[in-house]
């Protein structure tokens, strides 16, 4: 049997596409890999701090306006609630007399720098006497606030508290309820 020559080697190149197997590219060195992979140890730069305060801030801003005009999912949890927006919007619609609590305090710290007892001595009774008719009208508030919810959401629906929640927001000077009234003297909610 006589031996059939090898076959002639190829000495063309072959492209890589025509092969089907390889990646196209040159495989990268270590040291390129490792630059790309490099990330430094602190993540968050001077400006990603800045810009993430400046978004809290922001946030900040539009719940504090939320919760100024009233906005449900801005309030506190002591404020949410329908029966607490109706006792807020019925103490908002009257007079009261604790929103003079301190304008008189101020006219007292200024009536004890007079240097004449008599004049000390009458201011402070008259604010403890305008103390006790505050409290009175706390009193009286919480009575009516309680009787009327209790006629709008029902007897056995009201909420722990109202009274009290009631009271505390007569003493408060109007502008600087929170939330903020939402309605005018006198439109007392139905």
């Amino acid at each position: 049997m006589a031996k059939s020559p090898a076959p002639a080697p190829n000495d063309t190149p072959v492209e890589p596409t025509l092969l089907g197997s390889g990646k196209g590219r040159a495989t990268p060195s270590r040291a390129e890999q490792e630059a790309a992979r490099k990330r430094p140890l602190v993540p968050d730069t001077k400006e990603a701090k800045q810009r993430a305060r400046a978004e809290l801030a922001a946030q900040r801003e539009k719940a504090r306006i939320g919760m100024a005009a009233g906005e449900e999912r801005y309030l506190p949890v002591r404020d949410r609630g329908p029966q607490r927006r109706y006792a807020r919007d019925f103490v908002d619609a009257g007079w009261h007399l604790g929103e003079g609590v301190m304008p008189f305090m101020v006219l007292v710290i200024v009536a004890t720098l007079i240097p004449v007892s008599f004049f000390q001595y009458w201011s402070f009774v008259a604010l403890w006497i305008f103390i006790l008719f505050v409290v009175g009208d706390m009193i009286i508030t919480s009575i009516r606030v309680k009787r009327a919810a209790k006629e709008k959401f029902g007897e056995g629906k009201l909420e722990k508290g109202l009274g009290w929640y009631a009271a505390m927001r007569t003493v408060q000077m109007r502008f600087m309820r929170l939330p903020k009234p939402q309605v005018k003297r006198g439109q007392y909610p139905a």
